[in-house]
């Protein structure tokens, strides 16, 4: 057992051979389904039991169902029970799951679907820390940091993007001032408009006063030439 211990600690970096979850990163408060995929390190001996273990911010979950294998989920009370969008109020959270009675031989891999909300915390990590237990009676231990030789199955939460808001209708015209050179440029052409009128008006006046001018000096002829010379 320990000369395959020591084989496994060889070969699996160069095959990538942990247990993981996958997709190893989603957006904060999202839904998803994810898979945890179990291979088989081992040249003689087949994966007969797999054991998950669930971070406390991740309550609930469903899961797909794999043909030969028999799950198990065992659920631990809440200290401070939870209410959720819909109002429904939860007492109790996913503490591990497992499956067994099936079995992974040497070369192969099995998935196991899971699906469930990610927590609404951008940044962090959640872990998953696994148990795989062989045929032959040993024991791998999935669950230490990322970078060593047995590392958890981990997600890392992102931050998503966010939402623009809505663009608003303004609700009432405001109206628009005209400042400087504008309102300047407007005032003059009044004043133009103005002179031109007051122009108009005398020359009128001036063409009228000349004309009753005119009329009273040929009254005044007519009147003079009606007259005739006394003898």
């Amino acid at each position: 057992m320990k000369v395959r211990s020591m084989l496994r600690a060889v070969l699996a970096p160069l095959a990538s051979a942990h247990v993981t979850i996958n997709p190893r990163e989603w957006d904060a408060g999202g839904f998803a389904r994810f898979a945890v995929r179990v291979p088989n390190e081992t040249p003689d001996a087949d994966t007969t039991k797999v054991v998950v273990q669930f971070p406390e911010s991740v309550t609930s979950a469903s899961f797909q169902p794999v043909p030969g294998w028999t799950r198990t989920v065992q659920m631990v009370e809440l200290e401070t029970p939870i209410t959720d969008e819909e109002g429904n109020e939860t007492t109790e959270r996913i503490d591990t799951v497992t499956w067994e009675g099936g079995e992974i031989k040497p070369g192969e891999f099995q998935e196991f679907g899971v699906s469930f909300q990610v927590p609404d915390e951008a940044g962090a990590t959640i872990s998953f820390p696994s148990v795989q237990t062989y045929s032959d009676g040993e024991v791998v231990r999935w669950i230490g940091p990322e970078g060593s030789d047995e590392p958890a199955p981990a997600v890392l939460i992102l931050a998503g993007e966010e939402e623009e808001p809505a663009a608003t209708e303004p609700t009432e015209t405001t109206p628009v001032e005209t400042t400087g050179s504008g309102a300047e440029a407007s005032a003059a052409g009044d004043d133009d408009e103005g002179d031109d009128d007051g122009k108009t008006n005398l020359a009128l006046g001036l063409g009228i006063a000349g004309l009753l001018a005119g009329l009273a000096a040929l009254g005044l002829v007519l009147t003079r030439g009606g007259k005739r010379p006394a003898a």
